[in-house]
């Protein structure tokens, strides 16, 4: 059922080099292929649209569940996960789409992932995109992410594009109540002429509540990013953003950061910069005997990292 390179993407972008333990669903080419559920997380397929609920009893603790999707041909895939994070618990989400295109069509993959975040709960969530393939076809990924945070309500996002995806529009939308948490690590590399956007918006709506958003990204050869990164704070409460860009090439970075106070005890902050490497960093490592190819895929390694 699963072949080498269903194999190779599963590794790729859910660190996956064997069926998981615990609750999980692999989708492949637009149908669910394996699933697996537990005492305390089900997985049930929607019965008016494409795609799963995935339900979290309240009180679960350390368990995960792993939704990768793999793309083999050129398709259109549209798929609606829903997730019920019950009340008290603490989990790992690893979701992330692969696609191996070896064909002259598109292969795209949209998702669209709504998690219900209840009172107290805990989860991580990490999303990767990953596309390979010796076909001219395009490699497309245009994921929607939205996620309401109950009182004291935590959830850390690490959402990668790792390499090989021609195009993606990612949209993030967060809602978080009193004393919720939210933590953004992104990290994204375009190359040769690829194109990527990411909409970030978080409205912070409780007492007390925070986020921290930090991207970086890489831009090489005739590449395009847009960032654009929202906050709003209508509580007293606090926001910081962070978008680093390295860009390289011919290659075009834009940031735009925004951060709007509705409440006089909403503490908001915004920080963007684009630059080249710096040129003491490359000649250090080089003085080590890296050559300065060597040198400079060592900096942008630990860039992204």
């Amino acid at each position: 059922m699963l072949n080498v390179i269903d194999k190779k993407i599963l590794a790729a972008v859910a660190d996956l080099h064997e069926i998981p333990q615990g609750a999980f669903n692999i989708r492949k080419n637009g149908q669910g292929i394996i699933r697996n559920t537990t005492a305390n997380i089900d997985i049930v397929t929607k019965k008016d649209k494409p795609g799963i609920d995935i339900i979290v009893k309240p009180g679960t603790k350390k368990e995960s569940v792993h939704i990768p999707v793999i793309l083999s041909q050129g398709m259109n895939d549209m798929v609606y996960n829903t997730f019920e994070i019950g009340e008290g618990s603490d989990v790992l989400v690893v979701a992330g789409c692969g696609i191996h295109n070896s064909g002259s069509h598109t292969a795209q993959h949209d998702g669209i992932h709504e998690f219900y975040i209840r009172k107290g709960a805990r989860m991580k969530y990490v999303e990767k995109h990953y596309g390979e393939g010796e076909g001219n076809g395009q490699r497309v990924l245009n994921p929607k992410t939205i996620i309401e945070i109950e009182e004291g309500g935590w959830a850390e996002l690490e959402m990668i594009q790792i390499k090989g995806v021609d195009r993606t529009i990612r949209d993030t939308e967060v809602r978080l109540h009193k004393n919720a948490r939210l933590i953004v690590t992104e990290r994204l590399l375009t190359t040769e002429g690829q194109n990527a956007e990411s909409n970030i918006t978080v409205e912070l709506k409780g007492d007390g509540s925070t986020a921290q958003i930090l991207s970086r990204s890489v831009a090489q050869g005739d590449s395009v990013q847009v960032f654009h990164l929202n906050m709003r704070g209508y509580a007293p409460c606090r926001g910081h953003i962070q978008c680093d860009s390295i860009i390289m090439d011919k290659a075009k970075v834009s940031s735009i950061p925004e951060i709007t106070a509705y409440h006089s005890e909403a503490q908001l902050v915004h920080e963007a910069a684009i630059g080249r490497i710096a040129s003491e960093q490359l000649t250090k490592l080089m003085t080590l005997g890296l050559t300065e190819k060597e040198a400079e895929e060592k900096i942008l390694q630990g860039f992204l990292a």
